[in-house]
């Protein structure tokens, strides 16, 4: 017997077997095979000794998830000198507590932390096809979408009063300092520019006055945001947001980055340029998923140690 169009049903089995494979590997071993990642960026004055930063980002924390937490929990081991933290930590408005738990031993550490759209709003069900054709149509968050409608609000003040009280600044459009054992890192953070939170013009002015370096931070990293930041002459900026593309190509990369950014620059260290001004970008790949889309393929789940060293 063969299969309608001349398709044999040999073929469509294999093809069905291969896809189901497929799908038991992205859901059941890759999108819980953590990796961290270690990036070397040379941004400090000359003479400075090197400094170690954790980001992490992109957590989308379900509740039971118990391996991403344990292994969030583990990172303290690092030792890190300071955390960013480029938000969308929750994907479950009931996980909460468990996102603090996964933090905990990290909150330890100075840090530092904005948030993203899942920190504020549930995830919705989505056909992961719209993401291609939003690229197509230059549509990316609020940016030419309509504005989200019924949407589940997050419990995220709990989680920011925590994250205030262990000392990590908030960066919600704002500025922050630490002081690390003699040297002074200033932060320019944004909230979240894919729901249009963002508002540079309330922190614009550039890198601080007798800071040992200016980081800019933002979790999604929209070009207007990365324009902001480099023109003002920002040497650092750090982001999350496009979970690496998510559903890679081997080989080849990811198809989107659920925001203008390129899909060259869709994780890890680049560079991004306006006039004669450039800066780092690091994005992170972050280390979840929307809970509706619990899958990543030739994309594993991450968190980076970032040695900040000297420039050259």
């Amino acid at each position: 017997m063969r299969a309608r169009y001349g398709v044999p049903l040999k073929v469509t089995a294999v093809g069905a077997a291969v896809g189901a494979a497929g799908l038991a590997y992205a859901a059941g071993f890759e999108a819980r095979s953590f990796r961290l990642r270690r990036v070397t960026v040379p941004v400090l004055p000359h003479g400075a000794r090197p400094l170690r930063v954790l980001q992490v980002s992109d957590i989308h924390m379900v509740c039971g998830q118990r391996k991403k937490r344990a292994w969030l929990q583990s990172l303290a081991g690092l030792r890190p000198d300071f955390v960013v933290n480029t938000g969308d930590n929750l994907s479950d408005p009931d996980a909460v507590p468990e996102v603090l738990d996964a933090l905990g031993p990290l909150m330890e550490f100075p840090g530092v932390y904005v948030f993203g759209s899942n920190d504020y709003y549930g995830p919705k069900l989505r056909n992961p096809a719209r993401y291609l054709l939003e690229k197509v149509q230059g549509k990316h968050g609020l940016n030419g979408n309509a504005p989200a409608v019924g949407v589940v609000h997050n419990p995220w003040e709990p989680m920011r009063d925590a994250f205030d009280e262990a000392g990590w600044l908030d960066l919600s459009n704002t500025r922050g300092r630490l002081k690390l054992e003699g040297m002074e890192l200033a932060f320019t953070g944004l909230d979240d520019p894919h729901i249009k939170r963002d508002r540079y013009a309330e922190v614009q002015g550039g890198p601080e006055t007798g800071a040992d370096l200016s980081i800019g931070v933002v979790h999604a990293p929209y070009l207007r945001s990365l324009d902001a930041f480099t023109a003002d002459g920002y040497p650092l900026i750090l982001a999350g947001h496009t979970h690496g593309g998510q559903l890679c190509i081997p080989f080849y990369g990811a198809l989107v980055t659920n925001c203008d950014l390129d899909t060259d620059r869709v994780k890890g260290l680049s560079t991004h340029t306006v006039g004669d001004q450039r800066a780092y970008l690091h994005v992170s790949a972050g280390c979840g998923t929307n809970r509706y889309t619990p899958v990543r393929f030739a994309c594993p789940p991450e968190a980076t140690l970032l040695t900040l060293a000297p420039k050259a």
